[in-house]
């Protein structure tokens, strides 16, 4: 790899104009910007909406007083990433105020739900878990619906995860600290292909 490769596609403002005109076009694109690069976010289909929904009820009624936002993250080394998970538990004001790119501080989890794309490898199992330690986010939660498994990392040391916990679709898993919820994952049976 060349010093040219390791240089980001675009400066973090850029990124962010652009992925607010993509936001108003026809399609309504999700853009992300994680390790210099530009991706696309698939849109979520039916399936995907309903893990959320379930995993946003779950969260109210054991803590009501956090919630499941659709927020855009700063993530990475100085903020120069900007990652949209398909959720952020944090405190029910926390984004209040910001726009569409926010400081992850307030995050107490993020949860990423595969899609059926050829780049979710990469992105939620590779880059996302990476980014989302770095920034220090306590827990990310990834729904593989590919695998039908449910993965729990904890513990971010600033670099990765120290913790990553799996278990099949069926199984109850323990989101740790500060959360201590535990999710009996039964039901992401009835939401796969």
């Amino acid at each position: 790899m060349t010093a040219i490769d390791d240089r980001p596609q675009m400066l973090p403002e850029e990124f962010e104009e652009l992925a607010r005109l993509a936001a108003r076009s026809a399609e309504g694109l999700r853009l992300e910007f994680i390790n210099g690069k530009l991706g696309v976010k698939p849109a979520p289909d039916g399936d995907h909406g309903r893990i959320i929904q379930w995993l946003a009820r779950i969260c109210i009624q054991a803590r009501p007083e956090l919630w499941l936002h659709d927020q855009g993250l700063r993530v990475l080394s100085y903020r120069t990433g900007h990652a949209r998970p398909d959720g952020v538990l944090a405190d029910g004001d926390a984004f209040v105020g910001d726009g569409e790119w926010a400081d992850p501080g307030p995050a107490l989890l993020v949860v990423e739900v595969t899609s059926y794309d050829s780049d979710t490898d990469r992105r939620d199992r590779v880059e996302k878990p990476r980014a989302y330690a770095e920034t220090g986010i306590p827990v990310y939660l990834l729904i593989d619906r590919d695998s039908c498994e449910v993965t729990v990392y904890s513990e971010p040391d600033g670099v990765r995860y120290e913790q990553a916990h799996t278990v099949p679709f069926g199984k109850r898993v323990v989101l740790p600290e500060p959360l201590g919820l535990v999710l009996d994952t039964e039901p992401l049976k009835n939401w796969v292909r």
